[in-house]
């Protein structure tokens, strides 16, 4: 009999592996100092990035690209306004 699927997501990509070799790959990130949220219910794991690599990333200053709709529901990319002065609103309810 075939070994249960486990879905590993690392660096945004997801991977499905053995069970067994996904706990392996959580294990290993932990030990290299990634945060790892693992769910064995579900057999998941997502493997987060460095504190190294994120510290780098803050001390660039430079924003992350994405993409969110106005209002209007039209798509504006952040990318698309470099060099321009923009002014992001957030809000959450929780």
């Amino acid at each position: 009999m075939a070994e249960v699927g486990f879905t590993v997501i690392d660096d945004g990509r997801a991977v499905e592996v053995a069970s067994a070799e996904g706990v392996e790959r959580a294990r290993h990130a932990q030990g290299a100092g990634r945060p790892v949220a693992i769910d064995l219910d579900e057999r998941a794991a997502y493997l987060g990035v460095a504190a190294s690599v994120r510290a780098r990333a803050l001390a660039s200053l430079e924003a992350p690209d994405f993409t969110l709709p106005d209002l209007d529901g039209r798509l504006h990319t952040l990318s698309n306004h470099r060099g321009k002065k923009v002014l992001l609103v957030a809000y959450a309810s929780w």
